[in-house]
């Protein structure tokens, strides 16, 4: 299955909280993750993935109840996960028991990652991976997606346009002061589906692995916000 379709795919499982994983990042086959040590906190880099959510209310009408389509909320980007990666393309999934979120936790969450069911998701298959407690991961998380500066252009745009990938990614390297290959632009055809951050274990910006593979078609439509 090709990166683009897991894009599409996954996206929806998240806005319905269904509890399926990897979206937007890579073709991350069965065969990469089962080669990965599940021990907790064994792991070289976070990768922190924001999904766009006017393309996905846009291309799935079904899940316009969600509150990621809510136009009063104009919402942008908004979290998918922060994924414990390694260098060599695994990951680990699944590191063990988890109890579920609380309450108080989720209600934290649910601004920038509107959805219960994907927070108690990404705790469940990513956060037990991190070694952290699941204060902490939450706490990881909202850290890093409030220091992202996003570019103008991408902070509410009231018109559609295009952008090469690779000249997107270097807009973020540039607003954030991180090393050139340390965004990576996640695409389904021609759509721009989610930009993706990596991030060291001390929370720096990191050159993501070269296994990641790329957005490859030439241009990407960003759709507007509500």
């Amino acid at each position: 299955m090709s990166r683009q379709t897991l894009c599409k795919l996954l996206v929806v499982y998240v806005s319905l909280t269904v509890a399926v994983d990897g979206f937007a990042g890579k073709n991350r086959s069965q065969s990469a993750s089962s080669t990965a040590d599940n021990t907790p906190g064994k792991f070289d880099y976070y990768l922190l993935v924001l999904s766009w959510a006017p393309e996905f209310c846009a291309t799935h009408q079904s899940s316009m109840s969600s509150s990621e389509c809510d136009p009063k909320r104009h919402y942008g980007f908004v979290v998918h996960g922060l994924w414990p990666q390694n260098n060599d393309g695994s990951w680990p999934k699944d590191c063990g028991s988890a109890q579920p979120v609380s309450n108080e936790i989720v209600r934290e969450m649910l601004p920038i990652m509107p959805a219960r069911g994907l927070i108690q998701h990404e705790w469940a298959t990513h956060g037990t991976c991190s070694g952290l407690s699941t204060q902490d991961y939450f706490g990881y998380i909202q850290q890093l997606y409030k220091s992202i500066k996003v570019p103008q252009e991408y902070q509410h745009p009231s018109e559609q346009f295009s952008g090469a990938p690779g000249d997107i990614e270097q807009k973020f390297a540039r607003a954030n002061g991180a090393p050139q290959r340390a965004f990576r632009v996640s695409c389904s055809g021609g759509d721009f589906v989610a930009i993706e951050a990596c991030f060291g274990k001390d929370l720096k910006y990191r050159e993501c692995g070269s296994s990641m593979r790329e957005c490859r078609t030439p241009q990407v439509k960003v759709l507007p916000t509500p």
